[in-house]
């Protein structure tokens, strides 16, 4: 069976994070694993209160599953500190894991900070190299590169920009863009691939940055090549955000099982 880690931080919610990242491999047929960064008390209003996991007990949860399970792919998602960016990518380079799907998240959809702005650096220097593909939105292209990204020229710009810097592969999301359509481009270092679709009229957004890399580890696993992963990822994630079930108050979550034919149980 396929099989895929996560690397990220918890969502009380159940909306984004590690319960994102589990319900996307579920639902796509992947068995998933996880490695806890950190402990959040949040909902669909906001972050309330966090708590980092000691950056040892993250780099024994990686090991323990590696060294047992396995990982098909790997995806990370909140890191949070410096510490806990170096001793992943140390532990992942001297591992030799599958492909590493790294979204880069900095800034919930509250505007909390969920990355240190001193592990910023860190992350650029240590992890991005690692990456198979990098999947920042347009505000995070902006903060890894310095340049403004508002534009799809400056979207794709971003992404060769972002790709100098040693990943594989980058996707740069549309979801921010100053665009009719949302326009979401991946650049390999040869060339532009990209997904289009029309703009969801909806509060019912939260997490889908983690759900769209959880996809793409997912498809990795499963053996489709990056560009096969990318599709399918964003018509998977589309479909999620049109089926969003409307809970909470504020940015609510996504149906991450969508996809998945509903029975009714047998009395």
């Amino acid at each position: 069976m396929a099989t895929a880690l996560t690397i990220a931080g918890s969502d009380s919610g159940g909306g984004a994070g590690i319960q994102a990242d589990l319900k996307t491999f579920a639902a796509l047929g992947v068995f998933g694993t996880s490695a806890l960064t950190a402990i959040t008390a949040q909902n669909t209003t906001g972050v309330r209160d966090m708590v980092m996991v000691p950056t040892a007990m993250v780099v024994a949860q990686i090991a323990a599953v590696l060294e047992d399970i396995g990982a098909g792919a790997i995806k990370t998602g909140m890191l949070g500190t410096p510490e806990i960016v170096e001793a992943v990518a140390r532990l992942l380079r001297d591992r030799g894991a599958g492909p590493l799907v790294v979204d880069p998240v900095m800034i919930a959809k509250s505007l909390d900070r969920l990355l240190s702005e001193d592990a910023v650096s860190v992350l650029i220097r240590d992890l991005l190299p690692l990456a198979a593909v990098v999947t920042p939105n347009a505000p995070e292209a902006e903060a890894l590169t310095g340049r403004t990204v508002r534009t799809e020229a400056e979207a794709r710009e971003a992404a060769r920009h972002l790709h100098d810097l040693g990943p594989r592969a980058v996707i740069v999301k549309g979801g921010h863009l100053d665009t009719p359509d949302v326009v979401d481009v991946l650049f390999d270092g040869h060339e532009f691939h990209e997904a289009r679709g029309p703009r969801h009229v909806t509060r019912n957004t939260h997490g889908t940055g983690c759900t769209f890399a959880a996809a793409i580890a997912a498809h990795l696993s499963l053996g489709h090549d990056l560009p096969e992963a990318f599709r399918r990822s964003r018509i998977y994630l589309d479909g999620a955000i049109r089926h969003a079930p409307g809970l909470g108050h504020g940015a609510g979550p996504v149906d991450h099982f969508w996809n998945v034919e509903r029975r009714t149980p047998s009395a």
